[in-house]
């Protein structure tokens, strides 16, 4: 546990003094080294994309008390997911982006959220000074961790327990620097997930930031950072770790790693509460309409923050994604082993084990 974290705080602690603060989300890294446009002149571009997801879960133990992670808190019932449009307007130097979404897997996203504010999932402008420093100033998907809040854009359909624990979003502003194959940003933001402070909490602000290096169309590097004070003024400091690789059309990998660290003020700070985890993603793609894709994870709450009890866990999650069109069928079975009994038996025993199965459709256009 020591070396994992002193190795994640070296890494960043390295980029950050060899290039300050940064961050470009995975998504946005490959469009950073692209050419520069913002010295021509384009018709004004609406794009229109969305997509919709819906899922069947069925827990072994006939229960729903058994999943700890984001947007399947569910057994043997077929359950909405959510549905979304992603409007993006842009012209020679301004982006403005609405990603509007409603379905439950929404309301679990923007959990702080109330009334018609919890269907935005995105709201962001951002302006391109020159082909290396833009601005954006809004709400925006966190930068951390390897998957998205968004189905279509994940080959498993159940989430990491590192997406469950880490931010789902942030609000305030960035700017993002791009340097030939590197990306840089730093930004101030709310506390995470929070798009307005609640008139009872403290307004305070967080860092975020993240430092990207692509070499390569095959390989990406992301060392991401986010810290603060929350709105009870706990302070709490994250340190991530992506990487994505292809070798080939026909296999390709990810690795994410995060440590986290907090401390309660009620507690004067006088204690630090841990969690940290990785997990590797496997992807065999045999042709265009089907995939499999295996994530093995770690994941060490043994300071009982996240967990319903100190414990350390892998869970193992194998998926199949069918497509046809911009349909995607997924069957996935998740197999999760703990070092003390965590999990619940419908009759109530506890038990160190938990398997789940279920079969999902996602349609993205």
């Amino acid at each position: 546990m020591n070396k994992l974290m002193s190795f994640s705080i070296s890494i960043l602690a390295s980029a950050f003094s060899l290039t300050g603060w940064a961050q470009s989300s995975p998504s946005s890294a490959a469009s950073q080294s692209s050419p520069d446009t913002t010295c021509s002149h384009p018709t004004p571009a609406l794009i229109i994309t969305g997509s919709a997801d819906l899922y069947y879960r069925y827990d072994l133990a006939r229960t729903d008390k058994n999943n700890f992670t984001s947007f399947t808190n569910s057994h043997n019932q077929f359950n909405l997911g959510m549905a979304g449009i992603k409007l993006e307007h842009r012209t020679a130097r301004v982006d403005m982006v609405a990603d509007l979404g409603v379905g439950p897997r929404e309301r679990d996203f923007a959990y702080n959220d109330k009334g018609i504010a919890q269907a935005i999932k995105q709201l962001y402008i951002s302006y391109s000074f020159n082909h290396w420093l833009k601005v954006t100033a809004g709400a925006w998907a966190t930068h951390l961790c390897y998957e998205s809040p968004d189905a279509g854009a994940n080959r498993n359909y159940s989430m990491s327990y590192l997406f469950t624990n880490g931010p789902f979003s942030h609000t305030g502003v960035k700017a993002d620097f791009t340097a030939g194959k590197s990306g840089l940003m730093i930004g101030i933001a709310n506390p995470n997930d929070f798009r307005s402070i609640p008139s009872d909490g403290h307004n305070n602000k967080n860092i975020i930031a993240q430092y990207s290096y692509a070499p390569s169309d095959n390989l990406k590097l992301y060392l991401n950072y986010v810290g603060g004070l929350d709105i009870e003024d706990n302070r709490t400091h994250q340190y991530d770790f992506v990487l994505t690789a292809r070798t080939s059309t026909f296999f390709s990998f990810g690795f994410n790693s995060s440590v986290n660290k907090s401390s309660l003020a009620s507690e004067k700070y006088a204690s630090s509460h841990c969690w940290w985890g990785s997990a590797l993603y496997l992807n065999i793609d045999p042709g265009s309409w089907y995939g499999l894709t295996l994530r093995t994870e770690y994941f060490n709450d043994e300071k009982d923050t996240r967990l319903p009890a100190p414990a350390s866990l892998l869970a193992t999650t194998l998926s199949a994604n069918f497509k046809a069109g911009g349909l995607t069928f997924i069957p996935e079975f998740r197999l999760e082993n703990a070092n003390t009994p965590i999990y619940t038996h419908h009759d109530g025993a506890l038990t160190r084990t938990a398997a789940s199965f279920l079969l999902a459709a996602v349609y993205s256009f």
